[in-house]
């Protein structure tokens, strides 16, 4: 099980936390410095089940400054991965990986279900 994060994000604390209190072994990977690849990106993508623009962290700054939120609608999936995977601060965060499950975003009684 694979858990992608940002150091400083909130989010990505309490759902580490929540991993550890669960007593869950994971490799923690920060998304800051090793950024998702387009290969990696297209997997989760099938495997979540969820559309694409879902992998956005729309609350994030450089979402805003980029007014990514007028311009998703217009692009075309290609165009997303390659954004996505040019700047691991645009994808949501926390990524759960687990086996064949990826969960974006912490919702414990989602990540209950997986483990």
């Amino acid at each position: 099980m694979q858990i992608i994060c940002y150091p400083r994000c909130t989010t990505c604390k309490k759902a580490v936390k929540w991993l550890e209190s669960k007593g869950v072994d994971f490799e923690y990977r920060d998304i800051k410095e090793k950024n998702p690849k387009k290969t990696e990106l297209k997997k989760w993508h099938k495997a979540s089940g969820l559309p694409l623009k879902k992998f956005f962290n729309t609350s994030g700054q450089l979402y805003r400054e980029m007014n990514l939120k007028d311009k998703l609608a217009d692009m075309t999936e290609a165009e997303m991965y390659d954004l996505l995977a040019s700047d691991g601060l645009l994808v949501k965060r926390p990524l759960l990986i687990a086996d064949e499950k990826v969960l974006v975003g912490f919702k414990e009684a989602e990540w209950e279900s997986v483990l």
